[in-house]
């Protein structure tokens, strides 16, 4: 899937922009997830400098989203002459146009108590009004417009996705972090599973002093009773939430694994369910063993 921005030296470029309360904030940090590098509300003649600075990184930085709003004076005069610079240089930004329905727009404001940037002494009807004859120009040169009336927040994150995202960045980022309960349980993990219902190697002399990472506990560990059983309904039971938690905008999941020390049985269970995660498109996974060498 390719993003509709425009490249130079492996760089792209997009402008987020639009009505206030269309879901900037919300592209913003979808964008972000999706690994561009967002700068919110940069002065329109900074613009530039920010994208050259990007595409001089040496590939630190390889996609850079601006996202803008009426704050700036001058905001749609500066803007696109910015855009038409970015274009004469070569990297051919992409706009992106957030827009709702009047009503909409009020309901939103409203529901967060905030006035409109424009509104002024004035009603909110009418900041929303003069935003709207303000941006005309810059929505007829937009490449994408949204409308977000209708979306909810899944929805726009779905949207901005299908756009701007990149196979590898739409993936589920998965950790799968061997611990021992003994050290107290991980505080940043979303799902926890005990496998202290296996048989412990540690009482297993020749065994006590390898790892879970060794082949000879691996075994051990995988071939006791209930262990693929185990594994085969937890592999299942982790593709209904990795597919729920990305139609939710989830990206990233800390799978926990515990066993008594976290040096034996989570190390291998750990191992064996990253490997089978691995293989399930839309997941990209990682193991952390967090207490492994601390006994």
């Amino acid at each position: 899937m390719s993003a509709p921005a425009g490249e130079k030296s492996g760089i792209e470029v997009a402008v987020v922009t639009g009505l206030s309360g269309a879901g900037r904030s919300t592209a913003a940090k979808c964008l972000e997830d999706l690994g561009w590098f967002v700068v919110d509300n940069l002065p329109p003649e900074l613009i530039a400098t920010m994208v050259e600075l990007g595409a001089q990184a040496r590939g630190a930085i390889t996609r850079v989203a601006v996202v803008m709003d009426v704050r700036s004076r001058a905001f749609t005069d500066d803007l696109a002459a910015v855009i038409k610079d970015l274009d004469a240089r070569g990297y051919k930004p992409k706009v992106l146009f957030l827009e709702a329905t009047d009503d909409v727009l009020i309901r939103r404001f409203e529901s967060v108590r905030r006035g409109h940037p424009l509104q002024h002494d004035g009603r909110l009807a009418d900041g929303i009004a003069a935003e709207r004859v303000l941006l005309t120009p810059l929505r007829e040169e937009a490449d994408l417009v949204l409308d977000t009336s209708a979306l909810s927040v899944h929805q726009l994150r779905a949207k901005i996705e299908d756009t701007f995202g990149s196979e590898s960045a739409m993936r589920t980022r998965v950790t799968v972090l061997s611990f021992g309960y003994k050290y107290g349980l991980p505080m940043d993990s979303d799902l926890v599973m005990d496998v202290r219902f296996l048989p412990n190697p540690f009482w297993i002399p020749e065994l006590r002093e390898q790892t879970g990472l060794d082949g000879d506990v691996r075994n051990y560990v995988l071939t006791q009773e209930g262990a693929e059983e185990f594994l085969d309904r937890y592999h299942e039971l982790l593709r209904l939430i990795g597919a729920g938690y990305r139609r939710e905008g989830k990206r990233y999941l800390t799978l926990a694994v515990g066993c008594t020390g976290g040096k034996h049985r989570s190390v291998a269970i750990s191992e064996e369910l990253a490997a089978r995660l691995a293989s399930e498109d839309g997941m990209a996974v990682k193991v952390v063993h967090r207490d492994l060498g601390r006994e």
